[in-house]
């Protein structure tokens, strides 16, 4: 068993330092868990560490879900099976760059909520989904014959909220569902930070990305009779659409590590292999005084396994290091992941999103715009149409709380896309013309209306990117809130939620002529192959939108980069296979290309 004696760790008795690394099993798929575990045994690790996603594990209130990719209880067995100790980190709140912190998405449905507090109602839910997941984690406790050695309380309190009623509740609530390992909090390393997120008499560890060897002089004021552990050691970065692809060079990783060694500190690497972000489940930030930034689909944080599970430079550099500290024959490794080039792959039908939308959507009727989450829809995208009626001057048309990236149209023809990415770029102030803005202006979120008597249709398509994973603005909910003609709200909505969970009802035609081209729209295609090997499906032509194959969504590509390519793990192949794009805005031809070679930056 793990337990602290005189500010050290002990297993069974003998001392023992944790060399941790973290994989989360939902960011890759099973048929890859135990390649990834055992790479990470082999580098010199003993611990493995995940977060928990509850917004997967309860998609809808009540309805559960543990399998699959999602089956926790599988991936920490393998890690036992592997040798390999396990620390779970099970939230509620978890960040990760995931959408909405792991939160799900209709908590937002209450307009009143409030998180990571003692708000009843969230505290309802929290307990409901604890008390769920933890009867499937008890049985792995090491007390019981398992793997599992330690617990996070909540997840880097301190850099959100100082409730220690909530951070006791959420103690009080694994201890009556079984949990008797080491619990511990997290933190970054400043006093502030600590305050908030710690407790006097629960086990203190770090998150930073460099500097070991003063990081923990912060600790000296709070009581912590346990070892200095760094619980995130940032080895690497995230990456932003329309930023850079963050590298960092692994002599400066090594550096860091021996810092760690030097001063005999415990630490988790964050990460040791990212996976990806499938489907629609990247986050993203909105910090103050800066844009909206959403996540990419790539999840390959610079870890010590890239995005497919392959080596770095960094992976061998640190190997080496901790396997000379701990006196291991370092022996073989496992293969690199197999890679194919499969070709070019033609996309010969189409089906408008637009012409198919009562296929694929449902229709609802609303006095105003409301949010996704309002209609119970966690993910994709939602249509709203409105009809404005009347003698109207030339107006301005304003569209408010579009989140993100809304198609705007008039009697069926787009007027204006609106992107959060770039209308939260602060701005300087300008003073109002009689219409608002001055003759001209563009400010991101409206359109001049010109004189009207009769009737305009009015539609936005909203595409959603992740919601906030972090900070103040963590309340994120998709769609629209608002549609203004000058100072006058316009009123009564037919609204489509379009989840993209049910594209087998697509209706498709076979791609020929101009009229196909016309976005959004879906493109089908097929290919073939001849194994299971992992590619990468390349879009160079396209410009935004979604990639499915053989029904399953591997995210969002964007030609702004810096991921120009989308990993496809081999395991999703078949002999014969169907893949449709959803693209948004314009292609210049219906082709992509999948090939051996990920492009990154």
């Amino acid at each position: 068993m793990l337990e602290i004696k005189d500010k050290q760790f002990y297993m069974d008795g003998k001392p023992f330092t944790i060399y941790s690394g973290a994989i989360h099993y939902f960011r890759t798929f099973p048929e890859y868990w135990e390649d990834r575990l055992l790479k990470l045994k082999k580098a010199g690790f003993n611990t493995v560490e995940t977060y928990v996603c509850w917004n997967l594990h309860e998609p809808k209130p009540t309805e559960f879900d543990f399998s699959g990719i999602l089956d926790i209880e599988r991936f920490v067995e393998t890690a036992q099976k592997i040798g390999l100790y396990c620390i779970v980190r099970p939230g509620p709140y978890i960040c990760a760059e995931w959408d909405f912190g792991g939160f799900p998405a209709w908590l937002l449905q209450d307009k009143n909520m409030q998180i990571r507090c003692m708000y009843p109602d969230y505290i309802a839910c929290v307990d409901r989904f604890y008390k769920e997941l933890l009867s499937r984690l008890v049985p792995h406790l090491q007390s019981n014959g398992g793997n599992i050695i330690a617990m996070q309380i909540e997840n880097e309190y301190g850099s959100y909220g100082n409730d220690k009623e909530y951070l006791r509740h959420i103690e009080s609530l694994m201890r009556e569902c079984g949990v008797d390992c080491l619990l511990f909090t997290s933190d970054g390393n400043w006093k502030n930070m600590l305050s908030g997120g710690s407790l006097p008499d629960i086990f203190k560890v770090l998150n930073f990305g460099s500097k070991a060897k003063t990081a923990f002089g912060c600790m000296k004021d709070f009581e912590n009779d346990g070892p200095n552990m760094c619980g995130e050691f940032w080895c690497g970065w995230f990456d932003a659409w329309r930023g850079i692809h963050h590298t960092r060079n692994h002599e400066e990783i090594v550096k860091e590590v021996k810092d760690f060694l030097d001063i005999g500190a415990s630490f988790n690497f964050y990460m040791f292999h990212g996976g990806t972000n499938f489907g629609f489940t990247a986050g993203a930030n909105h910090n103050p005084g800066k844009a909206y930034e959403p996540d990419v689909t790539s999840y390959d944080y610079c870890a010590l396994l890239n995005e497919w599970g392959d080596y770095t430079p960094a992976y061998h550099a640190v190997r080496k290091l901790l396997c000379e500290k701990q006196g291991i024959d370092t022996g073989e490794l496992p293969p690199s992941p197999r890679l194919q080039s499969i070709g070019k792959v033609e996309l010969t039908q189409s089906a408008s999103l637009f012409e198919n939308i009562d296929n694929i959507g449902e229709k609802h009727r609303a006095p105003v715009p409301e949010g996704m989450e309002y209609f119970g829809q966690n993910f994709g995208m939602i249509y709203y149409e409105t009809v404005l009626e009347g003698k109207y001057d030339i107006a301005r048309l304003t569209f408010k709380d579009v989140h993100d990236y809304g198609h705007v149209y008039i009697d069926g023809e787009l007027k204006k896309i609106i992107d959060r990415t770039i209308y939260t770029k602060p701005q300087k102030h300008i003073l109002p013309s009689i219409l608002g803005k001055h003759d001209g202006e563009d400010d991101g979120v409206s359109v001049l209306m010109p004189p009207i008597n009769g009737k305009k249709k009015i539609g936005v398509l909203v595409d959603t990117f992740g919601r906030v994973n972090y900070g103040e603005k963590i309340i994120d909910r998709k769609g629209i809130s608002d549609i203004f003609i000058g100072d006058q709200r316009q009123m009564g909505y037919d609204v489509w939620t379009l989840p993209l969970d049910n594209l087998d009802r697509l209706e498709y035609a076979e791609l020929s002529g101009l009229k196909h081209k016309n976005c959004p729209v879906f493109l089908k295609g097929t290919f073939a192959a001849d194994s299971k090997a992992d590619c990468f499906i390349h879009l160079d032509g396209f410009t935004k939108g979604y990639v499915f194959v053989n029904g399953f969504n591997l995210g969002r590509y964007w030609s702004v980069g810096p991921q120009k390519s989308l990993y496809l793990p081999g395991v999703l192949l078949k002999d014969e296979n169907e893949i449709v794009i959803l693209e948004t805005e314009k292609y210049s031809k219906p082709c992509v290309e999948i090939t051996d070679k990920h492009e990154l930056g």
